[in-house]
């Protein structure tokens, strides 16, 4: 077959996950960086492609369809992302990596993801990315962004637990394939449906938000806002670190480790 079976998998990303947290610092910022800045990219093409669009789920469709490209490039490029490798818990439970390796991993990408993803909001907002359709472009990221600092910690946490369910589902189904097209369908499908779904994903709203953020500070680009009668109120770094960021990053850890554990048990534990 040109598939490798559950339990092949399970065995494959045991083996995985334990290089991971094995990787040395330096690299594992460098590459945790090159992830964040591919999914802040999903994040830009996305709005470039829907801040015109009036129909909500047309534009959300679109969204579906070009996002998960961001998470191919991750897959297919060895980069290193945070959400994905929440699934770390699969070698901590196969006994082949520590708590402690696991947490350095994930602290070390966290970092290296933010870093490439609000480096990248900060290039596409003063490089001038932010210009199309005479500046429009930059009142759908700050309503965007304003709309994610608004989310209910509740919500945020729900909505951060069905994502990354689905982001590390998208993770395995691709390395259970041995080609190309396989593995890049096997990300595309799980990651579709979280955006469409607008389920919230730590590592993109960390794109997201400072781009609205950054946006805010523009001159031109407030005066679009409160031209359109754009509320900003709920837009601040408070807002967005304690309010989104924080629940959606819990939500995230919950449900990738929860898929992680359950494919363990299912199909990675030696039975006695």
């Amino acid at each position: 077959m040109n598939l490798f079976t559950p339990k092949e998998c399970a065995a494959n990303y045991a083996a995985a996950g334990r290089a991971k947290t094995q990787i040395p610092i330096l690299k594992l910022f460098l590459l945790a960086g090159l992830a964040g800045f591919f999914i802040a990219m999903g994040g830009a093409v996305t709005n470039t492609a829907a801040h015109s669009i009036s129909n909500v789920g047309v534009a959300r469709m679109v969204c579906g369809l070009l996002f998960p490209f961001g998470l191919a490039m991750v897959v297919l490029t060895g980069a290193e992302l945070f959400t994905g490798n929440t699934l770390i818990a699969i070698s901590v439970l196969d006994g082949q990596a520590t708590v402690a390796g696991m947490l350095r991993n994930w602290a070390v990408v966290y970092l290296g993801n933010a870093a490439g993803a609000i480096l990248a909001a900060a290039g596409c907002t003063f490089g001038g990315q932010l210009n199309h359709s005479g500046g429009q472009l930059a009142v759908f990221t700050m309503k965007l962004a304003a709309g994610k600092c608004a989310l209910p910690v509740g919500s945020a946490v729900i909505l951060g637990i069905f994502c990354n369910v689905l982001v590390t589902t998208g993770v395995l189904l691709s390395l259970s394939a041995k080609d190309l097209t396989g593995r890049v369908a096997g990300a595309y499908l799980p990651v579709a449906f979280f955006v469409i779904c607008g389920f919230e994903h730590c590592i993109a709203n960390l794109f997201y938000i400072p781009a609205g953020l950054f946006a805010k500070t523009v001159p031109a680009y407030a005066a679009l806002a409160a031209g359109a009668g754009l509320d900003l109120s709920a837009l601040s770094w408070g807002n967005f670190l304690l309010r989104n960021l924080l629940p959606v990053t819990v939500g995230n850890i919950l449900g990738g480790t929860a898929v992680g554990g359950l494919y363990w048990y299912c199909h990675g534990r030696r039975d006695a």
